[in-house]
């Protein structure tokens, strides 16, 4: 045994030892701690007998990571160029190694290494390798911790303080559990997820679901009479299970969807109490609203297609209890048919080739508590449908691949721009699941039938794009209003606000919008609507359906683009197919 030189580590080496031990029983494997002099501090399984030996002949990977201070994986020991100058390449016992310095301010004082020494070792590290680096991250950086807490005191805490100490900073919840399910130790995130204070002594029960999505296995707690569902791992401590016996490492499936819904979120910013318009049409819109926002009966908006049934939806549901839930809103037609039931249902990992190996969460989770609006009722198919008409009748789901039933409390808004009766009449939409959706009907009347809202939504789009732009809106001509409320507004107000996007992209320094800024199909309106009065001979007023076959067709670009995806949805608002609109264009 060589004399050991001064350092940090040495000072606390009971406190080291004890992380060690604690390591190695999480995870399975040996671990051993160098200081800055290369000197064993601690050191399990087959390096128990030789703490306190010098290493400064033989750890040529420690002095490596001393120095520079980063992470450092051996996956092949005694074969890798790190390891050629060592004495004992050749007889090396190790399978894999894992060093990372433990640091002390801007100083590497020591480095923890986490070692596997047999083949079915290093199997479990490959398998779990982000996991181990995670928790040998949190050691080294509690190891250092503990280091800038001696330098300022010599006191020091109890193994389990300790302990308690780290996992109090990890923002997942951990849950220790002796033998027969009683907790040994918990932090304040897992009795804040679990709404239970003082968790340690408490039986809980933890099960799995056999789920698994977001690389994370769900289970459900059971504790008190109430029942979580959270995501995580389970580890078996096997080395002291009567104090220690298992580990779960989660957070709640709540807090997921909450993740989840922020990043997908895309909630429009009108609301009830400030849909734009004052037309009597609107207006009763507006009280029929509020009548039905505080029930939980299914919704069906029809309308056609731009008129605004997603505002109307998310009206519904900032005036309902649900407003502080979360509203989803997912367009059937816009995704295809293989991709939908996923969408809505979720689906667990290996569900299906192709598929995202994490799992995903479905759509109907995502939204449970709250409102998931379903726009383009009308494009599912029919076999999601039978999915759907269960999901009202019995407000439960599947996930994709998974036997888990998961009740769900959602409110359902569907919307559609299509005659469902017709299509019942057609077969293509199922009657049943009709009546369903159809408790509470709301009708969103075509822009053209009100024809009051359209001053108040061209002030409103008028206002906000100068301000987008970074333009000084001074006023709008009446010539330039008149002609904006003649104009039919085939794409209703989708059409309108495209419109007036492209007049404040046109408008000149004086901030006035003129009939100079107006798009061409508006002026061209205009000026039919002008020669409908000046007597001509009938030659002259009646129009070959050839141009007005045209008139229209260009209108329908203009608004839906001339992109192929403009021209799918062109072809559907004129009611032919995609490969005739394209023999007519020529």
């Amino acid at each position: 045994m060589m004399e050991a030189k001064d350092s940090i580590l040495l000072e606390i080496q009971d406190t080291v030892k004890a992380y060690a031990g604690i390591m190695s029983r999480v995870a399975q494997v040996e671990v051993e701690v160098v200081d800055e002099n290369l000197f064993r501090i601690a050191g399990t399984g087959i390096f128990a007998d030789h703490v306190n030996e010098d290493m400064s002949v033989e750890g040529y990977v420690y002095r490596h990571v001393l120095r520079t201070g980063s992470l450092e994986i051996i996956y092949e020991p005694g074969k890798e160029p790190l390891c050629q100058s060592c004495p004992r390449r050749n007889v090396c016992r190790e399978e894999i190694e894992i060093s990372m310095p433990i640091r002390f301010g801007t100083r590497n004082i020591g480095v923890i290494g986490l070692i596997g020494s047999t083949p079915n070792q290093k199997a479990r590290i490959l398998k779990e390798e982000a996991m181990y680096l995670e928790l040998l991250a949190q050691i080294a950086d509690f190891i250092s911790a503990k280091a800038s807490e001696m330098a300022e005191t010599k006191r020091r805490k109890s193994l389990l303080e300790t302990l308690n100490s780290v996992i109090n900073h990890v923002e997942k919840g951990i849950l220790i559990f002796g033998k027969n399910e009683i907790v040994a130790a918990a932090n304040p995130a897992a009795e804040k997820q679990l709404s239970t204070r003082q968790l340690e002594g408490k039986t809980v029960s933890v099960t799995p679901t056999g789920d698994s999505l977001n690389h994370q296995n769900e289970y459900r707690i059971q504790i008190d009479g109430r029942e979580y569902l959270v995501m995580g791992h389970h580890y078996d401590l096997d080395r002291d299970p009567e104090r220690y016996a298992r580990l779960l490492l989660f957070e709640s499936t709540r807090a997921i969807r909450e993740r989840y819904y922020e990043i997908t979120s895309t909630v429009p910013l009108e609301g009830v109490f400030n849909m734009i318009g004052s037309s009597p049409q609107t207006r009763s819109l507006q009280e029929e609203i509020r009548k039905v926002a505080k029930s939980t009966s299914t919704v069906l908006i029809t309308g056609e297609s731009g008129s605004g049934k997603e505002i109307v939806a998310s009206a519904i549901w900032k005036a309902s209890d649900r407003k502080h839930h979360r509203f989803i809103a997912i367009n059937c037609g816009a995704i295809p048919e293989p991709l939908l039931e996923s969408e809505l249902f979720g689906y667990v990992k290996g569900a299906f080739t192709g598929a995202d190996p994490n799992g995903r969460m479905g759509k109907f989770e995502l939204a449970n508590k709250g409102v998931i609006f379903l726009d383009e009722i009308g494009d599912m198919p029919l076999y999601l449908q039978v999915k759907l008409l269960r999901v009202l009748q019995e407000r439960k789901i599947i996930r994709i691949g998974s036997n888990q039933v998961i009740p769900i409390d959602v409110r359902i808004i569907a919307a559609t721009n299509k005659n469902l009766q017709e299509m019942i009449e057609k077969k293509q939409f199922r009657e049943d699941l009709y009546y369903r959706l159809n408790v509470i009907p709301l009708k969103v009347a075509p822009l053209r039938e009100r024809t009051e809202d359209i001053k108040d939504l061209v002030l409103h789009f008028a206002g906000r794009y100068a301000g987008l732009f970074g333009k000084k809106l001074q006023s709008i001509t009446e010539d330039t209003m008149e002609a904006l409320c003649r104009y039919p507004w085939y794409g209703n107000v989708r059409e309108l606000e495209n419109s007036v996007e492209f007049m404040i992209n046109m408008m000149e320094e004086e901030g006035i919008l003129n009939r100079q800024t107006l798009p061409d199909n508006i002026l061209g309106t205009v000026r039919e609507t002008k020669n409908v009065s000046v007597p001509a001979p009938p030659a002259q007023q009646i129009r070959p359906l050839k141009d007005l076959e045209e008139q229209e067709i260009r209108r329908a670009l203009e608004l839906f683009g001339s992109g192929t995806e403009g021209k799918r949805q062109a072809a559907k608002a004129l009611g032919i197919s995609l490969a005739t609109l394209y023999r007519k264009l020529g």
